[in-house]
């Protein structure tokens, strides 16, 4: 198949931006997106052109880095699908895509397709661990957690980081990526200890970096590619709001 994209290029976070049209040919249907980029890649490199800066890791759906905004879409058109596992069957013949770095405040834009997204580490630095003592592994069964709790845990952890949830918000929230991290966290007896503690430093750092507030509009919750519920929203609310009643604020103000 052939197609023709327009793809956001800027040289540093520094320079100003612009979109410039390709067109790629002879696209098999059994290419990844990134497989197709790679391609188009190949081919501005062969005419001595700047090849489009865009991030990967794993290319299996499970590091987060291909943060590609596609026709509006973070991660583009199939549901519970990372950039690197769409596929070029989702796509026909002469199709006209939209190639853009996520669109936020706190994600400046460092180069193409690349955003700066140290701003989702900050937040995970200030609360997301757990404090326990050195040395050898405790016994597995030592502490019981029922299968509903670790299950909705595990819910709650497989959230990858990606940053789409913030993208695709118009005010550039990170409420679902903070829950789901401060809930991983907060619903298994080891993190109990520092879990009001926990939602606090998180979400004030969250505050810091610039991020918008939940209106509750619930589209992170649709273009997140694993599914993460809005309901962890609803519970970092509720412990946050249990962590001013208990005085949490006083301890942790400073």
């Amino acid at each position: 198949m052939n197609l023709k994209l327009r793809i956001w290029r800027q040289k540093d976070s520094n320079s100003p931006g612009k979109f410039v049209d390709y067109e790629v040919k002879n696209v098999s249907p059994e290419m990844s997106f990134l497989e197709m980029l790679d391609m188009l890649n190949e081919e501005l490199t062969l005419r001595g052109e700047e090849p489009i800066a865009f991030e990967s890791d794993c290319r299996e759906g499970i590091c987060g880095a291909c943060s590609i905004v596609i026709n509006g879409l973070p991660h583009g058109p199939q549901r519970d699908t990372t950039v690197c596992q769409l596929h070029m069957r989702n796509f026909k013949d002469g199709d006209f895509l939209i190639l853009e770095p996520w669109r936020a405040k706190p994600f400046p834009v460092l180069k193409d397709l690349i955003v700066d997204r140290s701003a989702m580490d900050r937040i995970m630095q200030a609360g997301g661990y757990i404090s326990v003592n050195t040395g050898q592994a405790p016994e597995a069964n030592a502490i019981l957690v029922s299968k509903e709790v670790s299950d909705l845990a595990m819910d709650a952890a497989s959230c990858i980081g990606c940053g789409a949830c913030i993208a695709v918000c118009k005010n550039a929230s990170a409420m679902l990526f903070v829950a789901a991290k401060v809930s991983h966290l907060n619903l298994l007896p080891q993190g109990h200890p520092e879990k009001y503690t926990r939602v606090w430093r998180m979400i004030k750092q969250m505050d810091a970096e610039g991020f918008g507030n939940c209106t509750n509009i619930g589209a992170c919750e649709i273009i997140c590619p694993k599914n993460v519920s809005l309901n962890f929203i609803a519970k970092m609310n509720r412990d946050y709001g249990l962590a001013l009643l208990k005085g949490t604020y006083d301890k942790v103000k400073s």
